[in-house]
């Protein structure tokens, strides 16, 4: 009888499969082919394309635009509304990840779709949507004007902007790892006496420290490269309201297409950041679980 044949990382190796289970290996280099090239040209080309545009020009132009005081405001402002906006969203989203995945009530499935929101709205509506609630002629316009408070064209209105568009993934990405998990050791920690907080300190964030560390860095990696929302809500004041997407976007359209270009590196340097980051996360978590299994089976014999 021909059997699957398990390999270290416990799954399944493809020369192992019976014959008629395995395709020609002319289609899977087809496959491999066809996925390759579409990356090159949809991924690839386009940033090659942007550092060789950005250094056009020699290295010192290059810098003369990374450290331009309005390249260094946006960059600025746009670290400040990152690191406001996803500590919040991860708290949200831990929040909400826990209710949904530990508890039955009323609504569950609202607030599911709820979470799920700002996938479907467009970024430019959900601007506007702040724009009719805090904007001068708004909702909340004359109130805000009375007491001296301001959120459109300001750091608040592009910070709530951020978190609206980018607070969906750190709950998405936790969810089916509570789910998956069940609630078992925190029932059994709760028989025993434990607090809710040392609950959720001792068992529940330890188990999901992978998810919540994936969901953290792709929120963040959303909140820096956000232009729609942003951009109705801030105004385009520069110096002042613009992150360096709405930078790279006045640049462009003053034809300073060299400055436009190094600052539209800088967002490649931290995408490419995030890349690594999270490439790094997977591959130690692999080696935590292919550790845990090695024990497992040290343990079986």
């Amino acid at each position: 009888m021909g059997g699957y044949v398990s390999n270290a990382g416990g799954g399944v190796s493809l020369e192992a499969r019976p014959p008629h289970l395995t395709e020609p290996k002319f289609v899977r280099w087809l496959l491999i082919g066809i996925a390759l090239l579409f990356l090159a040209v949809v991924l690839v080309l386009p940033l090659i394309v942007v550092i060789a545009e950005s250094l056009a020009k020699g290295f010192e132009v290059y810098l003369q635009s990374i450290v331009d005081e309005d390249a260094r405001s946006a960059v600025r402002l746009t670290l400040t509304t990152a690191a406001i906006a996803v500590p919040l969203n991860t708290a949200f989203g831990v929040a909400a990840a826990w209710a949904i995945t530990k508890f039955q009530f009323k609504g569950k499935q609202l607030l599911v779709t709820l979470i799920d929101l700002p996938f479907a709205v467009s970024p430019v509506i959900s601007g506007l949507v702040f724009v009719l609630l805090f904007g001068a002629q708004g909702l909340l316009g004359p109130w805000l004007a009375a007491h001296d408070v301001k959120i459109i064209f300001a750091l608040p209105g592009i910070v709530l902007a951020t978190m609206f568009v980018t607070f969906p993934f750190v709950a998405r990405e936790l969810i089916p790892v509570m789910q998956a998990q069940g609630s078992g050791e925190e029932e059994a920690a709760a028989s025993m006496g434990a607090s809710g907080w040392r609950i959720f300190w001792n068992i529940t964030l330890p188990n999901i420290k992978w998810g919540l560390l994936y969901g953290i860095i792709l929120c963040n990696a959303r909140a820096m490269g956000e232009f729609g929302a942003v951009s109705v809500v801030s105004g385009h004041i520069r110096g002042q309201t613009n992150t360096l997407p709405l930078h790279i976007e006045i640049l462009y359209n003053e034809y300073q297409f060299t400055a436009s270009f190094a600052a539209s590196s800088l967002l490649v340097l931290l995408a490419l950041a995030t890349l690594l980051a999270k490439s790094a996360l997977e591959w130690k978590h692999r080696r935590e679980l292919e550790r845990g299994n090695k024990g497992d089976e040290s343990h079986a014999h």
